[in-house]
């Protein structure tokens, strides 16, 4: 068994398949037994089991406030 991905609120995600709007990325904006996420494209907000959601994330591209270019740029 893995252990759960580690993710806050406010953490901004990108998704293996696109949403119908065409937007991959998304934030989380609830966590508990589900995730609860909203598109950046469309504002739509679903709520996803955490199994499905961890499934479903490709990468985590903000952890809160700290985005992936600046952790390189440091």
């Amino acid at each position: 068994m893995r252990p759960p991905l580690p993710l806050a609120v406010g953490d901004h995600v990108r998704l293996r398949k696109p949403h119908p709007c065409g937007s991959t990325d998304w934030r989380v904006v609830r966590l508990g037994a589900d995730i609860g996420l909203k598109c950046d494209g469309c504002g739509r907000r679903v709520l996803l089991p955490r199994a499905e959601a961890e499934r479903r994330i490709k990468k985590i591209l903000e952890h809160g406030g700290t985005s992936e270019r600046d952790q390189v740029e440091e």
